[in-house]
């Protein structure tokens, strides 16, 4: 039995709302910038959807791994990512955490316990239980939090993953981050459940789903989750049900997409609502919400122009880190 998590206190409080902040700012910035020209590439958004990284994060110590997908930057910023470092790779710049090479689509950061941002749908689910295999090999206590959408949830990798995590008592917490839509498609027009979590029963582990608009249930579901994984009682299914803002990617017209719907989802950001939340709860005042919201746009700008005045990969790079130092044989 997982013992029941004290609430959070006014500095988690303050800490989720920073963080949800500090995503939601970059976020608007960067498409500002892509609308305008300014910068190009891939991009997706996952606005809407910070409290599914950050009050999971809120768990996690800095030597704990997370592997994430392309739509990452939320899970990237929660576990500690600088900004300075994480607007560069974006940007494809030597300063970035992957010497730009990686992009938005590739950020990798291990010194932050950020192992892998992966490409392809699903991918990162075996690449997690190979960390906590890893972890529980060395004998420590580092838990895996392995982010990935609801779409991924249809592919094979998500059952061999689980099915192995489940055997072994892997200290992984599997994330489904069900933002309604794989790709263009609507959950139920590919997806035989209504709730992600509902299988984890064919794995024998946990299967819990939380309003990800609420980010005080989300952070008590994922903290226990996290505990038990840590206790070495195994993996659980956390499905936290959130909603994506914009499209696929950017320049998708979200036709797919039903108008009342969406603009009901934006009408209730729980970022702003969270913030009201404070604010009504008496656990932060309105300067102090403002400073917080200030400070993070401050960092935000300060990440974006050191990015834009960064300077690109040298040439060279092109054939560094692509093979590993010759080892002899013994």
């Amino acid at each position: 039995m997982t013992p029941h998590l004290a609430e959070p206190d006014a500095k988690v409080l303050l800490e989720l709302f920073t963080d949800a902040t500090r995503i939601k700012l970059f976020d608007e910035k960067y498409r500002a910038l892509m609308k305008a020209g300014h910068i190009g590439g891939m991009y997706y958004s996952p606005r809407g959807q910070e409290f599914a990284a950050v009050s999971v994060a809120q768990h996690l110590r800095r030597d704990d791994y997370v592997v994430t997908i392309y739509r990452g930057l939320h899970d990237q910023i929660a576990k500690g990512v600088p900004l300075r470092e994480l607007w560069a790779e974006y940007l494809g710049k030597a300063a970035g955490t992957c010497k730009g090479k990686g992009g938005p689509m590739h950020v990798t950061a291990p010194d932050h316990g950020l192992m892998v941002t992966t490409g392809v749908v699903g991918s990162g689910l075996p690449i997690a239980t190979g960390l906590a295999l890893s972890a529980q090999l060395r004998g420590t206590d580092q838990v895996t939090v392995c982010n990935f959408g609801d779409g991924a949830s249809n592919i094979g990798a998500f059952h061999e993953s689980l099915n192995l995590a489940s055997v072994w008592h892997l200290p992984v917490v599997f994330v489904c981050q069900n933002n309604q839509f794989a790709e263009y498609t609507p959950l139920l027009e590919g997806t035989s459940v209504a709730h992600i979590a509902d299988r984890a029963a064919g794995y024998s582990m946990p299967g819990v789903t939380v309003d990800g608009e609420d980010p005080v249930a989300v952070w008590h579901s994922a903290g226990e989750a996290i505990d038990r994984a840590r206790r070495g009682d195994g993996p659980t299914l956390l499905e936290v049900d959130t909603f994506r803002y914009h499209g696929h990617v950017m320049g998708d017209t979200q036709k797919y997409m039903p108008k009342e719907l969406l603009a009901a989802k934006v009408a209730a950001d729980p970022v702003p609502r969270f913030r009201a939340r404070l604010l009504a709860d008496g656990v932060a005042g309105e300067a102090e919400l403002r400073a917080i919201e200030d400070g993070a746009q401050a960092e935000v700008d300060d990440a974006a122009d050191f990015a834009l005045k960064a300077e690109l990969p040298d040439v060279s790079e092109l054939t560094t880190d692509v093979y590993a130092p010759e080892v002899a044989v013994r």
